[in-house]
Order: C-alpha cells, then sequence, then structure tokens
C-alpha cells in the first residue's frame, strides 16, 4: 500500500521516507565480491559517483546484507551497471539467499570480484573508507579498473524498474 502524499516538510516515517526518496530515480547495480573464493553479490541502488581526481564511488548497503560484510572483508568489489534488458537480473540479485550465480555468465579473475558479462559497465573498485550510516555500511571507494559499452541502463522509479524515457536516454546536447 502507497502511503499519502506527505504534503508538509516534517520528520517522515520510514514509510513516508520510502515513498519520497522514491522519487529520486536512480540506476540499478549488482555490486559483486567475494569471500573465501565464493562469489556473492546483490542488487544496488544506492551508488553515486565521488571524485573524478581519484576517481570514487559511494555505495551504501544494508550491514545484513551478505555482500557488504564480504567488502568488509575483502576491501574490494564490483560495481555491475545493468542494462535496461538485465530487469530478470536484478530481480534475481534482489533476492536473499541461493546461487545467485547459477547459470549468470561471469568473468574475471578468480582472486578478483566477479564481472557479470551483460552489464553495461563495470568498476571495479578498492575500499578506502567504511563508514556506518543508520542499518548501512557506507563505502568510499576508488575506482581502479572500468569499462562501458553503448546501450541504455536499468532504472529504478518509484519502486518500479525500466527504461528510460527515449530523450533521456538520447545524446546530451552538444554530444
Amino acid at each position: 500500500m502507497t502511503p499519502p502524499p506527505v504534503a508538509t516538510l516534517q520528520k517522515p516515517s520510514p514509510d513516508d521516507f520510502r515513498y519520497v526518496i522514491g522519487h529520486f530515480a536512480s540506476g540499478i547495480t549488482v555490486v559483486s565480491a567475494r569471500h573465501d573464493g565464493r562469489p556473492c553479490g546483490t542488487t544496488v541502488s544506492a551508488v553515486s559517483s565521488l571524485s573524478l581526481e581519484p576517481p570514487m564511488l559511494v555505495v551504501c548497503m544494508n550491514r545484513q546484507s551478505v555482500t557488504a560484510q564480504a567488502i568488509t572483508v575483502s576491501r574490494s568489489f564490483a560495481v555491475n551497471i545493468l542494462s535496461e534488458d538485465q530487469v530478470a537480473t536484478a530481480e534475481r540479485f534482489a533476492r536473499k539467499g541461493g546461487d545467485k550465480f547459477a547459470d549468470v555468465p561471469v568473468s574475471g579473475d578468480p582472486g578478483r570480484p566477479p564481472l557479470l558479462d551483460g552489464a553495461l559497465a563495470i568498476l571495479e573498485c578498492r575500499v578506502v573508507q567504511e563508514v556506518s550510516g543508520g542499518t548501512h555500511s557506507v563505502f568510499l571507494a576508488e575506482v581502479d579498473r572500468a569499462r562501458a559499452r553503448e546501450g541504455s541502463p536499468l532504472a529504478y522509479f518509484r519502486g518500479r524498474m525500466g527504461r528510460l524515457d527515449d530523450e533521456l536516454a538520447g545524446r546530451m546536447p552538444g554530444q
């Protein structure tokens, strides 16, 4: 059930906050890591660029997540930015438990985080700082390797996944 719109500025309840922040569109990623040689990963939309010099990201994940715990130990992870045709991948990695990597084509060195072969873009990162915020770990990470291909990203808006509007997904003015 969707809570009613928040009419005035006030301290939101958790349900009100989820409703309001849901108005902020974001991309969808699968953050992956390795722990004791085993791959782990989870769907994450709380990813943002932090710095160009050096290239850095901010990734926020629930501390109870197996993947967040693996990152805390391994100090490295990959951000796999999903393309608009990877809804099933996003849903698979959003579930708890099970072998999320079964029948998912991945590449990368065995000692590094697994990389999803169909991802629109991939950033391999090294944690430089971890801080706590509420129920989450906030990882500040330097990007060591990155690659991208042409295509459109999978977007998340108001609790739904889908493609960006054609106008937004197209070339930016001046390109």
